[in-house]
């Protein structure tokens, strides 16, 4: 696989997605919504009598919404990214240039992850940033970073990342539609909410033990998902059937 041809994909999609104002909004809310909003409660939370002991854990489910949006943010780019050129009358002559199928996939793979994942950890920072801010008066010492901060970000995040992009590229694959591709796409947050409100339930801890079982899960699952996406993607027969 030649990296160049594949960066020229992405690169073509990547001036695609700058224009369409609706995937650029749906990032933005998103971070705003986690990075700015919930330090806020974060700091309600921190003026209680008993923020000393609610914060951390608190502040540990607050950081898997990272591993949410990871998850979340390459839905509008990558299910969009083959259903979107049918429908552009783009994607026939991509797919009749010497480009291989895995220098194809591979960059419509980069055009997804890269801004999905580039603005998690702008997002994070802030985050980080911000809940410091609000709960060193409380705990007295500055809580992120951390050890589990630094898996969710840095490990667990990707990997989602990677789940999300390959799910949303193998829907839009067999889709004539991106809205049912988008909405279908969206389906990828099921596992990653039900974690999310367990934790809050307090019926699963998210450990360091637990998360680096849920990051070798995921590896498991991004590989499988990937060898579908290949296996499925056949380029004679969306040149030929897919109307």
């Amino acid at each position: 696989m030649r990296l160049s041809k594949a960066w020229t994909v992405a690169s073509k999609d990547f001036k695609i997605y700058t224009k369409r104002k609706s995937i650029l909004y749906s990032i933005l809310y998103f971070e705003v919504a986690v990075s700015i909003g919930i330090p806020f409660i974060v700091r309600l939370i921190a003026g209680k009598p008993s923020g000393v002991a609610l914060l951390p854990a608190f502040i540990k489910a607050f950081s898997f919404l990272y591993v949410i949006g990871a998850a979340l943010l390459p839905v509008g780019i990558a299910s969009y990214s083959l259903v979107g050129e049918k429908v552009q009358k783009s994607l026939e002559p991509l797919l009749a240039t010497p480009t291989t199928d895995e220098e194809i996939l591979a960059g419509k793979s980069i055009a997804a992850f890269l801004p999905a994942i580039g603005a998690n950890y702008i997002g994070a920072l802030i985050f980080t940033v911000l809940v410091d801010l609000f709960t060193y008066s409380t705990l007295k010492y500055l809580y992120i970073p951390n050890w589990d901060f630094a898996i969710t970000l840095f490990l667990l995040a990707p990997l989602a990342c990677l789940l999300g992009v390959g799910y949303n590229i193998l829907i839009s694959s067999r889709m004539n539609d991106v809205r049912t591709a988008q909405q279908l796409g969206t389906l990828i947050l099921i596992p990653f909410g039900a974690i999310y409100l367990l934790s809050e339930l307090q019926m699963l801890s998210l450990t360091t033990e637990n998360m680096l079982i849920m990051a070798a899960v995921l590896a498991v699952v991004d590989g499988i998902v990937f060898y579908l996406v290949k296996a499925t993607f056949q380029r004679e027969e969306i040149l030929t059937k897919w109307k």
